[in-house]
Order: C-alpha cells, then structure tokens, then sequence
C-alpha cells in the first residue's frame, strides 16, 4: 500500500508569517505551494521551491480566488473565463520557480473556496481543469475523494488530465462527503492522535466517520494536512509515523 502525505505551504506573505513550512517539509511528500492570490509573494514562492527540492517534496500549484485579505476563503462571484486565466497566470507564476530550480511540477490542487465550489460548480471545475491542461496536460488535478467529488473527477478526465483523490484527516466531514464549514466548531480537528487514526482508516480502509458518525467510503491516494494549522508539526509527523508503523508506504504523487 502507498499514499502521498501533502500539506498546503507557501502561505506567508511579506512580513506576515503563516505556517511552519521548515518544520513540516521534513514529513511531507508534496507540497502544495500558494502562488499570490489567496496568499503568498515571489519571495515566499522562490524559498517554498527551493525547500521542497532539498527536502525532495514534490511540488504543486495551490491556486486560489484573487482574496488575500479572506485567505481565499470566501466566495467570489467570477465568471469561468476569469477563473480560467487566474488558474492559469497562477500556474505559469510557479512554474518559472519550478524551472529556476530543475523541479517538475506534479500537480494543481485549487485552494480553499475555489476547491469547494469547484466540487459543487461544473463550470467552476472546468474552468479549473481547462486551465491546467493549457499550461500542461501532464499535470495532476487533485480532486475531493468520495462520491462528492465525482463531478471533478469526471471534469479532470474528460479534457484528459490524470485525477489524484483526497481527503482531509484534519477536517471534519459533512454526512454528504464534503468538509464541515470552517466556521463551524469542530469543523478542524488539532489532536495529532485522532488526526494520525482518521488518516489511517483512509488510508487502509478507505472511509472516514463523519461528525454526525456517519461512515463514508472513499478512494484515497493523497492525504492533506493543513499548513496553517496549529498542529500541523505534530499532525504531519504522527501521520508519517503511523502510516509507516502499519505499513504503508508514503512516497510523492509522481514517483
């Protein structure tokens, strides 16, 4: 059994610091880096690069809604054709630090409100997808795993991208399949022991207890840990741990 460890990096922008980016490249093996509209700036880019090679953590564009001030966590009423030149400005703005540093970039993960409507959009996912595979169809798009993320996959498929399935250990779930509303309580899960176990179950068995206790199946190939978490450290350290401990194997999505 195999499975890729990713968390969303990148996020600090000018003097404001978000995130332990050095402290979790050491246990992750993708890393989703933000390219400067939910978060980020070209100097935050060029270090998150240059770190996930050193640590060998392959790398993705984490493209977001033009939203620095809401994190890219609010909704943003854009018609397909912008959200298709964003995705793709946001695309071609980490790839030139890709090519700075000789990484291949493996895949594009949309952020926070822009994934969320991408599960619930067919246009939003499309533009999405169309997007990445005008920049370059060898990319991966990542998609919700479960049955709510299916449109996406359908989406991701049709204009010939390969999709990764993932799901969230440190996010509660809706008895849908979708994550809880982060303003809801409960909503992210701090306790590196129950986020190690709920990572596990996804990883071996495929499913995961929503917070109603509803259990749902999902196909998982990538697991996310969030960046700004305030355990991130100890929830990307103990996943690693626990999943190798059961024997499997955590290596990055293109090796």
């Amino acid at each position: 059994m195999r499975i890729d460890l990713n968390c969303d990096m990148g996020e600090s922008f000018g003097n404001y610091k978000i995130g332990m980016d050095e402290e979790v490249m050491k246990y992750i093996t993708s890393a989703n880096i933000a390219c400067g509209f939910h978060a980020s700036d070209p100097l935050v880019m060029d270090r998150t690069v240059a770190m996930a090679k050193e640590n060998n953590v392959g790398v993705g564009a984490h493209p977001g809604f033009p939203d620095l001030m809401g994190f890219g966590r609010r909704n943003m009423d854009c018609t397909p054709a912008e959200l298709k030149a964003y995705v793709t400005y946001q695309i071609g703005a980490l790839e030139a630090f890709c090519k700075v540093y000789g990484v291949k970039m493996a895949h594009v993960k949309p952020h926070g409100n822009l994934y969320l409507t991408a599960v619930e959009k067919e246009d939003v996912a499309r533009a999405v997808a169309e997007a990445i595979v005008r920049v370059n169809p060898e990319l991966h798009y990542v998609a919700l795993a479960g049955k709510k993320g299916a449109m996406m996959t359908q989406i991701g498929r049709e204009v010939g991208l390969k999709v990764v399935y993932e799901a969230f250990p440190d996010r509660a779930y809706t008895k849908e399949g979708t994550l809880v509303p982060r303003r809801q309580e409960g909503a992210v899960i701090h306790d590196p022991e129950v986020v190690s176990q709920r990572a596990l179950l996804m990883a071996k068995e495929g499913k995961v207890i929503s917070i109603d206790g509803t259990e749902i199946d999902l196909e998982v190939q990538t697991l996310c840990v969030h960046g700004d978490n305030a355990t991130a450290v100890e929830l990307v350290k103990g996943i690693r741990e626990t999943l190798t401990k059961e024997g499997v194997e955590v290596k990055p999505m293109l090796d």
